[in-house]
């Protein structure tokens, strides 16, 4: 059975943060972050708004913008998110509660910033499979929670937000095939732990906040998405003429910038939401998606490959037709 993403929606705080808002408390100015990251501007949720809330806002946005659209019949939900409200229960659980959707799976994803493409690979294993027909995923993030404000160059970048998309049965496939892969050896130079623990044996510092080596992740992932968009293409016997959009992952402007360079794609094939929102981790391709598709620039039938990548250090990336 094939599938395809019938339906998207996002949702952000009201919350604006400026570049100058960081002038407060750290050494820094607009011009350096612009300079260095591409950010303009993120979200943050209020004290009171969590990752939970984000999902549910973002959900209603989608039943709001797709008159017709139901999810009395959605029968698993999977929720990629490293800022969850707590351990246990699950997001996706609360989400299912939230949204009174009855007889539904529930599964959370950690796998940092490629989380969301992670679940609509496996949202269309699971209609493949027949074991399901009406999958919701969604990418949401309250990062401001654990960012760690005295570091002044990762708590520049982070932003809260929600994306969901509604994965159903296609009579042909409109989600092609995949790539996913982790380097588990860079666990160290992107983490967040709540506790004492230890990564590849080694004990790391646990404040509950975002910790980032930016020099290797930045090396990594122009390396690593440069030769797996290449990959994913072969794989599915495309070139990149084929496509009309490429989201990737936005982590930094430098890094889409640095891919762009490395596959020969023209910057304004290359979709982000990083000016206005920041790194959301794993909503920033749906946001991305998002902005797009409210510019009049996804149009039905548009080939769009989707490259996450993030904590682990981990990978996913997908074709698809909107």
């Amino acid at each position: 059975m094939e599938s395809k993403i019938t339906a998207i929606a996002v949702y952000t705080p009201s919350n604006r943060i400026t570049n100058e808002y960081f002038e407060q408390f750290i050494e820094t100015n607009n011009e350096w972050i612009i300079s260095r990251t591409g950010i303009k501007e993120r979200r943050f949720a209020d004290k009171n708004e969590f990752t939970s809330d984000l999902c549910v806002k973002a959900a209603q946005n989608l039943l709001a913008e797709n008159p017709g659209t139901s999810f009395n019949d959605v029968d698993f939900i999977l929720v990629a998110t490293t800022s969850a409200d707590q351990v246990m229960p699950s997001m996706a659980s609360q989400i299912q509660n939230r949204l009174n959707i009855q007889n539904c799976g529930c599964l959370d994803i950690m796998a940092a910033c490629a989380g969301f493409v992670y679940g609509l690979i496996l949202a269309k294993g699971m209609i493949a499979s027949g074991t399901h027909k009406k999958v919701l995923v969604f990418g949401a993030e309250a990062l401001s929670k654990f960012t760690d404000f005295h570091d002044r160059t990762s708590c520049i970048l982070f932003g809260d937000g929600a994306g969901v998309a509604l994965v159903e049965p296609s009579e042909r496939s409109k989600i092609f095939n995949a790539v996913t892969g982790s380097d588990g050896s860079h666990g160290k130079d992107l983490y967040l732990s709540q506790h004492a623990s230890v990564i590849n044996g080694e004990a790391i510092e646990s404040n509950g906040k975002i910790h980032q080596n930016g020099k290797v992740v930045f090396k990594w992932a122009i390396q690593t998405v440069s030769v797996k968009v290449k990959e994913l293409l072969a794989k599915n016997s495309l070139t990149l003429d084929d496509l009309d959009w490429i989201i990737l992952h936005s982590a930094n402007m430098r890094i889409i910038e640095g891919v762009a360079a490395e596959i020969g794609a023209p910057m304004d094939k290359m979709l982000s939401s990083i000016e206005y929102f920041g790194n959301t981790s794993s909503a920033s391709i749906p946001l991305a998606w998002n902005i797009a598709k409210n510019a009049g620039k996804i149009k039905p039938g548009n080939k769009i490959l989707m490259l996450g990548f993030g904590g682990g250090l981990t990978f996913a990336g997908v074709i698809i037709e909107a």
